[in-house]
């Protein structure tokens, strides 16, 4: 039987539900009994932690769901690992109102070193009338990112922590979830109860990591600029200030912002309509005139420091040849000495977040401003020392980072790489991915998810075509570039590209009503966005929109990372 998204049919409710208000099921007693004490062997649930609390009128605003106002029911409990000393985890369940229960139950994601979202990202569950779930990992606190307990000590590592992060607490979390639901709206074995997960970024990572390794456990999953292969994902980020060093060339912040600004001025029109957006960045190193870029004046105002950076002077000037030479090299991706390639970078039009510089006011000059995000990885888990960053970059070269790679690849590959591509048991179960990426993505390159969704057509699909392999991947597993989109989010710099606000609505309606999206609905400029490998093309004047197939796109994300003697998925 399959059942609108919206339309409320008093059949998805239990005899229980449809007899109590949500303040007869927030209770404490009443979700005592409710608990999942016997969902996974080896996990003891804790009856004196349960917690709930009634909050009415809430109104949840965020850009993976619509704004709206709910009431729901808090329920908060801890428990244990049998046989590990001092292990508590804490999980969050939100409950909607008994009358709006329709047999779903919703876990999402974090981002970051974080494995939640907190209340910015649980809501969706209530909203699609489901109950909606989030863990704190075992980490201490719902507020506690995964970096602040992942050693031990200086030289230990926190296994116990890694591996939760890595896959194992978001297993818990819609195990004992799904059990809860059932328990609190007396959803009987027998009857169907929707499982989904959404999460972007680490969230979308951590989505994959159970689609790979618990094929039955979600029904439907959005995965958002999935956080693959950690070990050059992490490393990676510190590319650019290889690179800046090794150029020795710190551009100023107003120079790295013209360059953009002219990159998506010279590539907007590539789709066939000038509204502002990257729509085609494959097409654009191609087309990009870096002589009108060479020499252009920039000129920006000089910007107070704030807690999370220094001031800035007035910067006024013209972009120099040098600049382009880091831009160029930064495009092209990470190379070892061999001139192999060891990654890929971001497309153009992106951001240059990791060729971020700072100002020295001291020298009046620009300086290396090396990548938390590539400097806290390699300090904390390659050195295992309690250290968010990296002191500099002496000695360091594009070898290096591959031997960082490597090394992270052999050490964390089975907890963060989250690339196996044989999903065939997944697709077997019946489960649909709706996997979303921002085309200007300037944490996690766009190329990223397009070779994972590769990896997988070659993986299971190996002896058909390109094109059948992508129609055969269509029965279950879907990926949409977002044209302007940075990372998990509108990009301020374009500032009409669209978001799929709804998608996770947009897979249930897959999930439950059979109806597979050709396409994905979304805000801005442009209302609908091609699945990949079609790509977005304006005719007859920018008046009429098109997904056509381009030979030429699918080829300008295809690299031979041939660093490598293991195939990288």
């Amino acid at each position: 039987m399959r059942y609108s998204l919206w339309t409320y049919t008093i059949g998805l409710a239990s005899a229980a539900a449809t007899t109590t208000e949500l303040g007869d099921i927030c209770t404490t007693a009443y979700a005592k009994d409710a608990l999942p004490v016997d969902a996974i062997q080896g996990l003891i649930v804790d009856p004196s932690s349960v917690s709930t609390k009634l909050v009415t009128n809430f109104t949840a605003s965020n850009m993976f769901y619509p704004t709206t106002t709910f009431d729901y029911c808090n329920v908060t409990f801890a428990y244990s690992h049998d046989g590990i000393d001092g292990d508590i985890v804490h999980v969050q369940y939100w409950l909607p109102a008994p009358g709006q229960f329709r047999n779903r139950y919703v876990s999402t994601g974090g981002g970051g070193m974080a494995i939640n979202s907190g209340s910015s990202a649980i809501p969706v569950g209530v909203i699609v009338g489901g109950v909606g779930g989030l863990t704190d990992g075992g980490f201490g606190s719902f507020n506690t990112q995964f970096n602040e307990v992942a050693l031990l000590a200086n030289g230990t590592l926190n296994w116990q922590a890694t591996y939760m992060f890595g896959y194992q607490a978001q297993h818990e979390l819609a195990v004992l979830g799904k059990q809860l639901t059932r328990n609190i709206y007396n959803v009987s074995e027998s009857e169907k109860l929707y499982s989904y997960y959404q999460g972007c970024s680490e969230g979308g990572r951590e989505g994959w990591s159970q689609v790979q390794r618990y094929p039955d456990q979600f029904d439907g999953v959005v995965a958002g600029a999935p956080a693959f292969r950690w070990a050059q994902q992490q490393t990676n980020h510190l590319t650019g200030n290889v690179i800046q060093k090794t150029l020795d060339y710190y551009s100023p912040s107003c120079e790295l912002e013209k360059i953009m600004n002219m990159t998506i001025a010279s590539c907007d029109p590539l789709d066939g309509k000038t509204d502002g957006i990257v729509s085609r960045s494959d097409l654009c190193l191609k087309n990009l005139n870096w002589d009108s870029i060479l020499d252009a004046s920039y000129s920006c105002p000089a910007v107070p420091g704030s807690p999370f950076s220094g001031p800035t002077p007035e910067q006024t000037g013209k972009v120099s040849a040098k600049a382009i030479e880091v831009v160029k090299a930064f495009w092209n991706g990470l190379f070892d000495s061999d001139g192999k390639r060891v990654y890929f970078s971001y497309q153009p039009g992106s951001t240059f977040d990791d060729l971020r510089t700072a100002y020295d006011v001291s020298t009046d000059s620009w300086k290396l401003d090396i990548s938390g995000i590539g400097g806290g990885w390699v300090g904390m888990f390659i050195d295992l020392l309690q250290e968010n960053n990296l002191p500099d970059l002496d000695g360091v070269t594009y070898d290096t980072i591959k031997e960082w790679i490597i090394f992270s690849e052999k050490k964390y590959g089975d907890i963060f790489q989250t690339t196996y591509p044989d999903l065939t048991d997944f697709q077997a179960a019946g489960g649909k991915v709706i996997h979303v990426h921002g085309e200007q993505d300037y944490s996690i390159p766009t190329a990223s998810s397009i070779r994972y969704w590769n990896s997988v057509r070659e993986i299971m699909f190996p002896n058909k075509s390109y094109d059948e392999g992508a129609a055969a991947l269509d029965d279950f597993y879907r990926l949409f570039l977002i044209p302007g989109v940075g990372h998990c989010g509108t990009n301020m710099n374009q500032p009409n590209a669209p978001w799929p606000q709804t998608t996770l609505q947009t897979l249930i309606e897959w999930v439950e009503n059979g109806n597979a999206p050709a396409t994905l609905a979304g805000s801005g400029a442009i209302e609908t966005m091609c699945r990949w490998p079609l790509r977005p093309l304006w005719t007859s004047g920018g008046k009429k929109f098109q997904c056509v197939y381009s030979q030429e796109s699918i080829d300008s994300f295809e690299y031979d990372l041939d660093a490598y003697k293991l195939p990288v998925y």
